[in-house]
């Protein structure tokens, strides 16, 4: 029988809850600060560096978060497709109607406008979301804080389950300047991606392929003209 991908198990050391929990706090303090508030530069810049030296320092390699090498990368693609897919119909047919009927449309990110028939400014986009966006976000929110969200819970499945709920609200809260609706349609984006990365064994190629997939399916559609 073909062994199972590796799962990894977060090193929970005398004191380890407390300091994962402060981090998961100032994590959501920088989400919040930069996002509402505008006190703070970019979340994702301070957290990715943030991020990276607590995970090299407390849990010693990548792995910790989820990046590995999957056993069977055709799993990983499929399971990000569905993922895209699943967000993709759920934002188009469900929830921006239900959110027009209470808020106004969803607020695009600046530029985006530019995109419609320019082929350079498209591709410029696509560079922009597979790293900041696919890499960058995901590291960082289905990465970093999740792993410190469910060792502050105790690191079992159920509280990797609950860190990624709170995390997808917290993912909300970082596009909030696409208004009420458009931080709905980002949380429950953050929560199929999240779910597609526990659903994979915590693999994070799942949720960054799956990530990637979205947001590229949003430039063609803008390049296209199928969406405004």
């Amino acid at each position: 029988m073909p062994s199972q991908p590796e799962q990894f198990s977060p090193r929970m050391r005398p004191g380890g809850r407390w300091l994962s929990a402060l981090e998961l706090l100032f994590g959501s303090a920088i989400v919040i600060g930069h996002n509402v508030y505008h006190l703070v530069p970019n979340e994702v810049l301070i957290l990715f560096v943030v991020g990276w030296l607590s995970v090299r320092i407390r849990n010693g390699r990548w792995a910790a978060i989820g990046f590995k090498r999957p056993q069977f990368w055709m799993r990983i693609v499929g399971i990000a497709l569905a993922a895209a897919g699943l967000r993709i119909v759920l934002g188009s047919f469900l929830i921006e109607p239900l959110g027009a009927r209470f808020w106004p449309a969803i607020e695009p990110p600046a530029g985006a406008e530019q995109i419609a028939g320019n082929l350079k400014v498209a591709m410029l986009w696509l560079l922009l979301v597979w790293t900041f966006a696919a890499f960058g976000e995901e590291i960082v929110y289905r990465g970093y804080l999740t792993l410190r969200g469910a060792e502050a819970s105790g690191g079992s499945s159920a509280a990797f389950w609950w860190a990624t709920l709170l995390v997808s609200f917290l993912f909300g809260l970082g596009h909030f300047y696409k208004g009420p609706t458009g931080i709905l349609d980002s949380a429950v984006a953050g929560l199929i991606l999240g779910a597609a990365y526990l659903v994979s064994g915590r693999n994070l190629w799942t949720a960054v392929l799956g990530h990637g997939f979205i947001d590229t399916y949003a430039v063609v559609a803008l390049f296209f003209g199928w969406e405004s």
